[in-house]
């Protein structure tokens, strides 16, 4: 097994001429990214636009790529299991083997990773317990609501303390204080010197936790930068209208007009 390099001045992660394509469509074109040690990175993009064949390929998932990826200095073609190893991945769904308890679930996932059986139970029960699932421990799965779900997703992807977060739409289905927590937690993870690789639709969300905004669109890189960098570049505003801007969805307006429009033709709406 191939050993990972631990300088601090290397990256991290780093995407060199990655290119991938599905037949005859290419999704990813010649994307170049060095990411290093308690960065935030916001990936976003319109659907389609190559995040979810970004991840994956980070994650492991998929190895039939052109380019070479390097996470903490191992190629991940040439040892995948090394890789996954350092990688906390946080998918937007996933399936949990519902029928058994959040416990058994995590237990297992610690058992994957080869934690200390004694370690990882105190664990996963603070862990539940700071998440609200204290009093689930022992309740299958298949009763709990998209949120509880995602509390448990979050913490088996943290379990093993890895160094390298992915988190792709993290927030779905969480309650408002959730929310919070998970926020904090982000910051205070990267605090701790691990990277954060963070995918999201949620725009407020990504300025607001994000000291790295990376924005891919068909498969290209668009713009990377602080989210004040990006507002020197395209001008002031939101995170929200920067995107708009450089996607070139900006007429979006016109079109939530235009489908207005239908209904009043049709006398769906009085004015």
């Amino acid at each position: 097994m191939m050993q990972a390099d631990n300088d601090s001045t290397k990256p991290v992660i780093e995407l060199i001429g990655l290119n991938k394509s599905y037949g005859t469509r290419q999704v990813l074109c010649d994307i170049n990214l060095s990411i290093y040690a308690g960065q935030v990175i916001g990936y976003i993009g319109p659907n389609g636009a190559g995040k979810s064949t970004t991840v994956k390929i980070l994650c492991g998932l998929i190895s039939d790529f052109e380019g070479t990826v390097l996470v903490n200095g191992v190629n991940i073609q040439q040892d995948p299991v090394a890789v996954k190893k350092m990688i906390g991945y946080v998918p937007e769904l996933a399936d949990l083997y519902e029928v058994l308890t959040p416990l058994e679930f995590l237990e297992l996932m610690a058992g994957l990773y080869q934690l200390d059986p004694a370690v990882s139970k105190l664990r996963i029960l603070k862990m539940l317990q700071a998440f609200g699932l204290g009093g689930n421990l022992d309740q299958r799965m298949d009763t709990f609501s998209k949120g509880m779900r995602q509390k448990v997703l979050l913490i088996s992807g943290l379990i093993h303390n890895p160094s390298i977060i992915i988190l792709d739409e993290p927030l779905s289905g969480l309650d408002a204080n959730s929310v919070i927590i998970v926020k904090e937690l982000i910051n205070k993870l990267a605090k701790e010197g691990k990277t954060i690789f963070y995918c999201s639709h949620m725009m407020d969300v990504v300025e607001k936790v994000s000291d790295r905004i990376v924005l891919i669109n068909q498969g290209s890189i668009l713009a990377d930068g602080s989210f004040e960098s990006l507002q020197e570049m395209m001008g002031k505003g939101s995170l929200e209208s920067i995107f708009a801007q450089l996607t070139s969805t900006d007429n979006l307006r016109d079109t939530a007009s235009e489908i207005m429009d239908a209904f009043r033709q049709e006398g769906g709406i009085h004015e």
